[in-house]
């Protein structure tokens, strides 16, 4: 496993632990990155293909982990003796989870949790913001070299640990659409705000706010049926979406991107 795979550990932790915490259940939360960690590193070490998938879901009263390694061989609990280091993966596994197991094709280990009742929903947005910056730039031509200029020193300055190039791209896309389409004759505006954060599950969250409360047929643009500025973002690994604002008028456009190999 190399050091860039075993990053990933703590990365996966950390959004684990955003997602949990709002439950106040210290110990759901320690069983749950125990069995996350243990079943990660184990597909990490014996993985057969270049990703490694993991799916968590918290259906009524438990919580399903679940890590594709993509190998059919699968994976075994071995005894070890009490002085091995290494081999004891999965024998936490079996004393932690309320279940646990691998999936007909060999490539999938889960486990499952046992919650106590009354719990909400897990969280699904974006974890709490850690650090965050505002760009305000003119709504006038000038507006979109500035947004490039900015955004650079935002990604750098808020340490987001992900592809800076692609992240670039994708505020691009954003504040092009909102120059073009946001701000019009019905709804002008002297200036756009643009809002770059970044989570403390290291998602980073960019929201371009314009003037024009509506954004007709949205999943057409992001599909590339209509435009291919948001399709862009969305190739580039955003997820994007859209929102109206009640309060102050106009809507925001927003772009989640999850933290990955650092590339300035």
């Amino acid at each position: 496993m190399s050091e860039e795979d075993a990053s990933w550990v703590p990365r996966l932790r950390e959004i684990l632990r955003a997602r949990l915490t709002p439950w106040n259940c210290p110990e759901v939360l320690c069983n749950a990155e125990v069995l996350l960690t243990e079943l990660v590193t184990n597909a990490l070490q014996h993985a057969s293909a270049p990703t490694v998938d993991v799916c968590i879901q918290h259906k009524g009263d438990r919580l399903r982990i679940a890590v594709d390694d993509h190998s059919t061989r699968g994976p075994l609990p071995r005894p070890k003796g009490p002085y091995e280091e290494h081999g004891r993966g999965l024998v936490l596994v079996d004393v932690l989870a309320d279940a646990w197991g691998i999936s007909e094709d060999r490539t999938t280990t889960w486990c499952i949790l046992c919650l106590p009742e009354g719990l909400p929903e897990m969280s699904t947005g974006p974890a709490p913001v850690r650090n965050e910056t505002l760009i305000q730039i003119p709504s006038d031509s000038s507006g979109l070299r500035l947004a490039r200029i900015h955004s650079w020193t935002a990604f750098t300055a808020l340490d987001w640990p992900g592809d800076h190039h692609a992240a670039f791209g994708v505020l691009h896309s954003l504040v092009s659409n909102a120059l073009r389409h946001g701000v019009t004759p019905a709804w002008p505006s002297p200036e756009l705000a643009i809002w770059v954060r970044v989570t403390e599950a290291h998602e980073l969250i960019i929201d371009v706010k314009d003037p024009n409360p509506d954004f007709p047929e949205f999943e057409k643009n992001v599909v590339g049926e209509l435009g291919r500025g948001l399709w862009v973002a969305r190739r580039s690994g955003a997820a994007v979406s859209w929102s109206p604002d009640p309060h102050e008028g106009g809507k925001t456009v927003r772009a989640v991107m999850q933290p990955g190999e650092v590339i300035l």
